[in-house]
């Protein structure tokens, strides 16, 4: 082989193995990454207005962010292509908080939380704006044709009932969910509150399955199948921090995680080997968490069927 072809064939070699290893560092950054917000889509509520989804990506696998409703993280309500350059400042202290969260966890969180907006909304947009590593992203809500949405939309884009496009799924009903006892409570710091739920699945639909759970190291690290992480159906219920510093806050018994880390064994319902444990009886999910740093926190309850959702939130003010 002539040494020019040689050289040739190293810096190929070196070129390729040098993409491959950057490709596999983004797909496992710890720290560093952004937040980017997301826009899931909208369908129309029966009185004639529309609601719109919202979710948010956060690149890394373990850094976490809190992002207080400010300048940092705020929603404008604006005309179309208004807020397009990012340079430009939307913010408006009467409408920056819109129930979004302050509290960014991992990885993806899609279909977190939702905006009703009047039957004449238009050509509108409602636009969130989040700042995160020095950098600005935003996501643009709007009432295009293109993204309307169902419950069969929302299961395939989180990969419900191992990702089943079952026709069934349009009218799937999300689980009822109740808070027992107020939803808004004070406690002192390392005071451990009470929280206790009522969750159902009305129409037991995706029915709960134990279908594809793996068993083998080989299963358990095969590939992918598709670029949505599936999950596995049936009734399941988790606490999470909304708002306020979530390492400041413990629950007991730990809880399921709520954002699709795939990870082996990462207490996740995307995350092999998955197991959707069975309901307590009653349907009644006890738990506690006590708080390190006095404040505010707003603690969000889900009850998912593992393709819809229903959320419930309890703010806790932490007293010293």
């Amino acid at each position: 082989m002539k040494s020019s072809t040689r050289s040739a064939l190293l810096i190929l070699i070196t070129t390729v193995l040098s993409m491959s290893l950057h490709a596999q560092e983004r797909r496992m950054i710890l720290s560093g990454e952004i937040v980017s917000p997301a826009y899931e889509g909208w369908w129309p509520n029966d009185d004639g207005t529309f609601k719109l989804f919202f979710g948010y990506m956060n690149s890394n696998w373990e850094q976490q962010f809190d992002i207080p409703v400010g300048p940092d993280n705020y929603f404008a309500v604006v005309d179309e292509a208004e807020l397009d350059d990012l340079t430009l400042d939307g913010f408006d202290a009467s409408t920056a908080d819109m129930g979004q969260p302050t509290h960014f966890y991992p990885r993806r969180n899609p279909f977190l939380f939702t905006i009703d907006v009047p039957a004449d909304f238009g050509e509108q947009e409602v636009v969130w704006t989040l700042k995160s590593q020095g950098k600005i992203a935003r996501a643009y809500g709007s009432l295009y044709p293109d993204y309307r949405i169902d419950p069969q939309v929302i299961s395939t884009e989180v990969g419900g009932a191992f990702g089943s496009l079952d026709d069934r799924l349009r009218s799937n009903i999300p689980p009822e969910l109740e808070v027992r006892g107020d939803n808004y409570r004070t406690v002192a710091v390392g005071e451990p509150l009470d929280l206790s739920v009522y969750a159902n699945d009305p129409d037991d639909f995706p029915a709960r399955s134990r279908r594809g759970m793996p068993s083998t190291p080989e299963q358990i690290y095969r590939p992918p199948s598709s670029i949505v992480a599936s999950s596995g159906p049936g009734l399941r219920f988790s606490w999470s921090v909304y708002r306020g510093p979530e390492d400041e806050a413990t629950f007991e018994p730990t809880q399921m995680k709520t954002y699709t880390d795939t990870r082996v064994y990462a207490n996740s319902p995307w995350s092999p080997p998955f197991y959707i444990p069975e309901p307590p009886p009653d349907n009644v999910w006890n738990s506690t968490v006590t708080f390190d740093k006095p404040g505010e926190y707003v603690l969000r309850g889900v009850a998912s069927d593992g393709s819809m959702f229903t959320y419930e939130n309890v703010t806790v003010t932490v007293t010293p």
